[in-house]
């Protein structure tokens, strides 16, 4: 039996997203993440728990019924209120072929209230997809996939040195759940961020297009350029922005590693 009066906490829920997935999507975004990445467009999401921070109100995808308080980062919702939001929206998921991206931060860190959502999900009709970092407990990994199809997968950097340097922790685990939902049959959207010197050595790029040459089940790439949107929240935050500044990779730059990734004989795009 679904727990509906479970609680989770969430940071933001996007409507009529078109970069998360196929289709047209609610975005709904966990509070709480593993990694700690220079680049990270959303750092107001790294810690598990509801924050004040004063002066800081980030927060622009809730209904007014929903909307936080100001100051206020992260919300308590049960798997009621949380689907209340979702099915609203289920007439573009049903004519778009789109749905629900459960992201983050890191929705694994949540791992039962993420299930009992994926169940609720499932019966209301309403289809699924998982963006993660691929950090969690191979344990959680299966079992989250029993209820998700579709996985929107960040892979990052191969060197496991310059992944604990940049996010804080080793890339072991994320590579070995990489392979473990490809065993399991689950569709897999490749993420990969393009920042300008980290990720965008050629070297690194060869390494990831070689580990993920024996996917079997990767159906598509997204190509991720770094961009700046992010840079006002760390200043609001209070947060340190380690980017110093660091332009968007070049149009060029990148059309040069989608047709790079075109050889996987898959769909290859820039964005989401």
């Amino acid at each position: 039996m679904i727990d509906t009066q479970q609680k989770g906490i969430i940071f933001n829920i996007q409507r009529f997203a078109i970069h998360d997935g196929p289709g047209i999507r609610t975005t709904v975004f966990f509070k709480g993440c593993p990694l700690r990445c220079w680049w990270c467009h959303n750092p107001e999401g790294q810690e598990p728990l509801p924050e004040k921070v004063e002066g800081c109100n980030l927060r622009r995808g809730f209904d007014q019924s929903f909307s936080m308080q100001k100051d206020e980062i992260g919300k308590e919702f049960s798997i009621d209120e949380l689907m209340n939001e979702i099915v609203k929206d289920k007439v573009f998921y049903e004519e778009s072929s789109g749905g629900v991206t459960f992201s983050g931060g890191e929705p694994l860190m949540q791992p039962e209230f993420l299930i009992e959502l994926l169940n609720e999900c499932s019966s209301n009709g309403v289809q699924t997809a998982i963006d993660t970092s691929g950090y969690a407990d191979i344990e959680i990994i299966n079992q989250v996939a029993q209820h998700s199809d579709l996985f929107l997968f960040d892979l990052k950097l191969m060197n496991d040195d310059e992944h604990q340097k940049y996010t804080g922790v080793s890339n072991q685990v994320i590579l070995k759940n990489l392979n473990e939902l490809d065993q399991l049959g689950k569709k897999i959207i490749l993420r990969i961020p393009i920042v300008p010197d980290i990720t965008d050595s050629d070297e690194n790029l060869q390494a990831i297009r070689g580990f993920v040459s024996y996917l079997n089940n990767l159906i598509e790439v997204n190509i991720l350029p770094y961009h700046r949107a992010g840079e006002g929240k760390y200043e609001k935050y209070g947060a340190e922005n380690k980017m110093n500044n660091t332009e968007s990779p070049d149009a060029k730059s990148l059309e040069d590693i989608k047709k790079f990734f075109s050889e996987l004989k898959c769909r290859v795009k820039i964005g989401g």
